[in-house]
């Protein structure tokens, strides 16, 4: 047998070590490396948990977009209550108030309001002397805009018809608008206690249509440049950080004027950030995070009440394709670009696999219209769903990549755990799913979102470092790798910056498991080229 000649041999296995060293890293990335991102949330998509001083100038900023409520009669002692939850006349017949008897609010000012119910229906009234009903899929352009009057320090309320004539409960079957008169806030007909049930929806929405157009674009403005500037991306240059996954709504297409409430401006500072990322070497994760009509019902979503309207319209699903395809065309061509994803947390409550799926292969044919290279990204359901089903539907064919979310929070799963529970459930239960998808065929996974942060009432600096110290090592296996999030926030654990400065975060740019094993195949390598050298 003829021996392949020795000066082959080191060629060889060289050429190993590279496609080893390929399957290990992301396309685009320095040094052969994975992602190690994170998220600018709270920047571009309002949340107003990330940053709560945003809202403080809004009047009667307890009664914003979303905000659920309800109303007992004084007289009556009974709950207004929407018959079947909607499709029918409002009544005042319920002792204790459930789905039925509360409603979301849709402001229209800092009075006026319209009512929608569980179902789906606006309160609606014709006038003087009608009963209200709750049949209307849309507000009517007369008739369901109510005037709610509040009386200081008191949860002590009226409701009027724009035309002046108040609401009175007189009976259990109907709220009429049939007052004589001014009502005090006596015990009457006209008087109704109202409780805020939540108040939860604090986003572009809420802000916008809070403060009006005006002042609500004095106030992200001064936010949009001051909350994430050039120094974030030195910091996270110097810091390990090779990678920033952006959230966006979906009105950054129609910039600098997109439709009411939205406010312009979110593009430029896009356009800034991609800038600032070229400048220190790191790559930009465009996040559609805001779909039209909101894919999940929160505020991150941009929800104007909580419905998940997303799913229920082509015309919101082809207007969500369009901005895919805008925000590729503009910086397909860009050398900061990594990938776009196409939509961040569908309720697997409110969007069907088969809905979703046909718009995650249509949104990676638009990206590929555009780049051949660019990585796209997909997103798992939130909710109850198996992130397996997206590798099982042949979304698309190269550099596609499944968005995996892990919080030790959000669920009654971890409440009563300890700091030694949720560090042993990552290691156990978090790596064995990231081991079984890392071994799927077909994308990469990516930990798009995750934090240093649990149910851990009393936890010490240590058991964060350890908990932190536990999420990188399992995170970093993950074939396209992580991002935390987010890199401010008011809520000091949520945020990287903080943790980084802190030391309750500590890690290199590179995983050390593969670190160990490149060493250990680079061993191999070596070791093999001198035993074939020297028998050759």
């Amino acid at each position: 047998m003829e021996f392949v000649s020795s000066k082959w041999v080191l060629p060889f296995l060289f050429t190993l070590w590279l496609l080893f060293s390929v399957a290990l890293s992301v396309e685009g990335l320095k040094g052969n490396s994975k992602v190690r991102g994170v998220n600018l949330g709270g920047w571009l998509v309002i949340e107003g948990w990330i940053k709560p001083s945003l809202f403080d100038g809004i009047s009667n900023g307890d009664m914003l977009d979303g905000t659920e409520v309800q109303f007992k009669s004084v007289t009556l002692q009974k709950y207004v209550s929407a018959e079947n939850g909607g499709g029918s006349d409002v009544s005042v017949s319920r002792d204790i108030p459930s789905t039925w008897e509360t409603f979301r609010l849709w402001r229209v000012s800092e009075t006026e309001f319209q009512l929608r119910s569980t179902e789906g229906q606006f309160w609606t009234c014709d006038g003087q002397g009608s009963s209200v009903s709750a049949t209307t899929d849309a507000p009517a352009s007369s008739g369901s805009t109510f005037f709610i009057e509040k009386l200081n320090n008191s949860s002590r309320v009226h409701i009027k018809l724009q035309s002046g004539i108040y609401l009175q409960a007189l009976t259990e079957s109907q709220l009429t608008a049939d007052y004589q008169g001014i009502p005090g806030w006596d015990d009457n007909a006209a008087t109704f206690v109202m409780t805020i049930v939540s108040n939860n929806l604090h986003g572009d929405f809420q802000l916008a249509n809070g403060y009006g157009h005006a002042k609500a674009k004095e106030v992200l403005e001064e936010h949009r440049n001051s909350f994430i500037t050039i120094s974030d991306f030195y910091f996270l240059s110097t810091h390990g950080i090779n990678t920033v996954r952006i959230p966006v709504g979906w009105w950054i297409a129609f910039d600098p004027d997109p439709p009411a409430p939205f406010i312009g401006g979110s593009l430029a500072a896009l356009d800034n950030a991609f800038s600032w990322a070229q400048t220190y070497n790191i790559k930009c994760i465009v996040d559609l995070h805001a779909a039209p009509g909101s894919q999940n019902g929160m505020e991150h979503s941009s929800s104007r009440d909580g419905s998940v309207d997303w799913p229920t319209s082509q015309d919101n699903i082809d207007k969500t394709l369009d901005v895919i395809d805008f925000l590729a065309s503009r910086y397909a061509k860009h050398p900061a670009l990594l990938g776009i994803e196409l939509l961040n947390e569908p309720s697997a409550a409110g969007v069907s696999l088969d809905i979703l799926v046909s718009y995650y292969q249509k949104g990676y044919q638009t990206v590929r219209k555009y780049s051949p290279t660019a990585y796209v990204i997909v997103c798992q359901r939130i909710g109850n769903a198996d992130p397996l089903e997206l590798y099982q539907a042949n979304i698309g064919f190269t550099n596609v990549v499944v968005d995996l979310h892990y919080y030790n929070l959000f669920d009654t799963f971890f409440v009563n755990m300890s700091s030694a529970q949720n560090v042993d459930y990552v290691y156990k239960s978090r790596e064995a799913q990231l081991q079984q998808l890392n071994n799927a065929s077909g994308p990469l996974l990516f930990i798009g979102e995750w934090v240093n942060e649990w149910n851990v009432t009393r936890g010490s600096e240590q058991d964060y470092q350890s908990f932190g110290k536990v999420q990188l090592d399992v995170y970093n296996a993950a074939s396209f790798g992580w991002a935390y999030w987010t890199l401010k926030n008011d809520r000091k654990h949520w945020d990287f910056e903080w943790n980084i400065r802190n030391k309750y975060l500590e890690f290199s740019s590179f995983s050390p498991r593969l670190q160990v094993s490149g060493v250990i195949l680079f061993l191999v390598f070596t070791c093999s080229y001198l035993f074939l050298h020297h028998i050759l």
